[in-house]
């Protein structure tokens, strides 16, 4: 399999969450699937998409909606993560290109659900920690988050907070950044 590396591609899920403790019997899954394909040579956004993943060991708690913004009636209309993840192989090529997301979480929570309900996971080892990456950058004592990096930056937050795909785009608009920034280290040595 050829490794691509003409984009990377930005992740950022969300998934049910509740003010405490999971109801007895469900589980957190991801609900949405938010994508920006960030052009490694421009180092621009080129496209950005929310999957809306519909979840089956879960629902969506009214505290998930207030965060998110995501109703039940909303990801009912979604696909399985089986079909998310086919997606992603088919139409992002999630398997050949680097992948980014902004901590391990995403990561973490594709590989959890992946392994529980017995799918492929649908990415490669090539996985880039934003957060990680931007704290080293900046020589920070420790990492932040992704509203505080933006403020960092002097970035406006564009879109709303924890919907995937407008924090997928902000998180490429993070790493669009770190990467013009190590551009112009290496020009200016």
């Amino acid at each position: 399999m050829s490794r691509k590396t003409d984009q990377i591609l930005v992740i950022d899920v969300e998934a049910t969450c509740w003010l405490g403790k999971p109801p007895s019997g469900q589980e957190s899954e991801i609900i949405e699937i938010g994508i920006c394909l960030l052009d490694s040579a421009s180092h621009q956004p080129v496209e950005k998409e929310s999957i809306l993943v519909k979840p089956e060991r879960s629902t969506v708690s009214e505290f998930c909606t207030e965060l998110t913004t995501l109703t039940q009636e909303q990801v009912d209309q979604g696909i399985s993560l089986v079909q998310a993840c086919q997606r992603l192989q088919e139409e992002y090529l999630s398997r050949q290109r680097v992948w980014a997301s902004y901590g391990e979480y995403d990561k973490n929570q594709f590989q959890n659900q992946c392994q529980s309900f017995g799918i492929v996971y649908p990415f490669n080892s090539r996985h880039i920690n934003v957060k990680t990456l931007f704290a080293l950058v900046h020589s920070l004592p420790r990492e932040i988050g992704m509203l505080n990096a933006l403020e960092f930056l002097n970035l406006p937050l564009e879109g709303t907070h924890h919907r995937g795909v407008d924090d997928a785009e902000n998180i490429g608009r993070i790493l669009s950044q770190l990467l013009w920034h190590r551009s112009t280290s290496r020009g200016n040595s």
